[in-house]
């Protein structure tokens, strides 16, 4: 191919968080919650725009948010309709419960403004848990935006709360001690 049909996309090469920036945009890209986590890749606006998003690792994506590109527009980004289930339940302490048992298989969950609703991404078993909870699943389409990890670390699935440091996890030393090897 000659070098004059290689197309310049532009790059998105910053973040903004929602509470950052505010203000207009041009443009917009709507992404499920999966692909709301990237650090590099084409994407396509809503209005045809396709640019490269060219972080320096790989980031969260969250609904409002900005993605700065080298020209200095802003393109928001939304997120996608997706498969989802809401949870309902009539008791308090039956929601916590239930809270607790979708934490406990670190299932990403979204708690929903009104205080009464979880939402999960569809899967049939998780469903038959919460009926047998009793919890009334009602599936939909709808944007998925489920709380951040804890300690402020975004898509963590592990126990562990100290943050991560230079040494393998997987050295037979370590795992034999049981415990991270001395400075």
């Amino acid at each position: 191919m000659p070098i004059s049909q290689f197309h310049y996309l532009p790059r998105a090469i910053e973040r903004l968080t929602a509470d950052r920036w505010s203000g207009g945009t041009e443009d917009s890209v709507r992404l499920d919650y999966d692909g709301r986590w990237r650090r590099r890749v084409r994407l396509r606006t809503e209005a045809g725009l396709a640019f490269l998003l060219d972080l320096p690792e790989a980031t969260e994506l969250r609904e409002g948010d900005g993605l700065k590109l080298e020209d200095g527009r802003i393109i928001r980004v939304h997120a996608a309709p997706e498969p989802v289930v809401d949870v309902h339940c009539g008791e308090p302490a039956r929601l916590a419960r239930i809270a607790w048992h979708l934490g406990n298989r670190h299932l990403p969950t979204q708690v929903l403004d009104d205080g009464e609703t979880l939402r999960i991404r569809q899967d049939h078993v998780i469903e038959g848990m919460l009926v047998a909870l009793g919890a009334s699943p009602v599936r939909r389409q709808a944007a998925f935006n489920p709380e951040g990890g804890a300690y402020g670390r975004g898509r963590h699935h592990g126990h562990d709360a100290d943050p991560p440091d230079d040494t393998d996890p997987y050295d037979p030393g370590r795992l034999l001690a049981g415990r991270r090897p001395r400075p």
